[in-house]
């Protein structure tokens, strides 16, 4: 496997809203490092940039939108106040991966298009190109799992892969949620080497240890691929379970 390490990151607008994970395969197992939320003094590009010089053959998954509708941007070009927007509603708030994980899972994905999530978007982006220009890497979208050569990206959606191993959502976030415990197992089970209690964990860093087991199913071959792999390079790609 050419990635032997993942790094989970739950995206925000502020720093102390960020939480990151990270997991190593070790002797055939993929082991749970660390996790935390960030903060001023210590904001995300700074250990990630960190994690990655300690391990190059990374995969980023992140959890934020990467793209945006590719009929939004043409269809606000030309708009003049006042008159109508031809485009479908569909196609122009959502994306093809937000209506394909829907479907699947039937959980929506927050409108990119339409939503406060679109901050978070621009924040990822951001965070991204920092660690770019901190690290020295090109780190590009990854589209399949035997593409190393140095880290790469993907978007994924914590909530969708929970639904897709058959995990409870509702409220889940709250230490005192009672989805809390099955995941907990679940996650113990997927990520070894830890003391981390992770039926504790703050929200941010539990998204983040999620976004660490969606880039794991990535690389095992087990997240649905685009059916048209242009617009997915367009609008961007969240990688679910199928």
């Amino acid at each position: 496997m050419p990635y032997c390490s993942v790094i989970g990151v739950d995206c925000a607008t502020v720093a102390a809203n960020v939480g990151l994970a990270r997991a190593r395969f070790h002797e055939g197992r993929w082991q749970l490092l660390e996790t935390l939320v960030c903060s001023h003094d210590r904001p995300p590009v700074e250990i990630v940039t960190m994690w990655l010089r300690d391990e190059p053959e990374t995969l980023l998954a992140l959890d934020a939108p990467l793209g945006w509708p590719a009929e939004l941007g043409p269809a606000l070009a030309p708009h003049r106040a006042g008159d109508p927007l031809t485009a479908p509603i569909e196609t122009l708030f959502n994306r093809a991966t937000d209506r394909q994980v829907q479907a699947r899972t039937g959980k929506r994905p927050l409108e990119v298009g339409a939503d406060r999530i679109a901050r978070t978007a621009w924040a990822a982006l951001a965070l991204l190109e920092a660690v770019r220009q901190a690290s020295g890497h090109h780190i590009g979208l990854a589209w399949h799992a035997d593409g190393a050569g140095g880290p790469a990206a993907i978007e994924v959606y914590p909530a969708a892969t929970l639904i897709a191993h058959g995990l409870p959502t509702r409220g889940y976030k709250r230490p005192s949620s009672p989805a809390r415990p099955a995941i907990a197992l679940w996650l113990q089970a997927r990520l070894e080497g830890t003391d981390v209690d992770l039926a504790a964990l703050e929200a941010h860093a539990l998204d983040a240890v999620l976004c660490v087991a969606a880039g794991i199913d990535f690389l095992a071959g087990e997240a649905i691929a685009p059916e048209v792999p242009a617009i997915a390079r367009r609008e961007g790609w969240m990688w679910v379970k199928g």
